[in-house]
């Protein structure tokens, strides 16, 4: 499951030009030095949003928050596998926490 999604997770990236895919051992997407994307060694997908858009996704989806290496990331929701097959669909979820990471302070 890990070598499929990871091949999903980079085509997911690959439809989104604004951004690239970074990390060898562990994959992410980041920007003005915050990350937005995360692969775990799980073979799961977070990304990051804002906590109002946390909530309705994560109730919309019937999802939890991500969780890496044991443990919860805040902010990351944890894409179902499901959604996983939609890459169009996904791209605009993707596109849309890059836009919330762009708005806040440069790290």
């Amino acid at each position: 499951m890990y070598e499929e999604n990871l091949k999903i997770y980079d085509a997911l990236v690959a439809k989104c030009p604004r951004f690239e895919r970074k990390g060898k051992t562990m994959p992410y997407t980041s920007a003005n030095g915050h990350m937005f994307s995360l692969y775990n060694k799980a073979g799961e997908l977070g990304i990051r949003f804002s906590k109002e858009i946390q909530k309705k996704y994560m109730k919309e989806w019937g999802t939890t928050l991500f969780k890496s290496y044991n443990s919860i990331m805040h902010g990351y929701v944890l894409i179902p596998e499901s959604m996983l097959n939609d890459l169009d669909n996904l791209a605009i979820y993707l596109n849309e926490s890059y836009d919330y990471i762009m708005s806040l302070e440069p790290k």
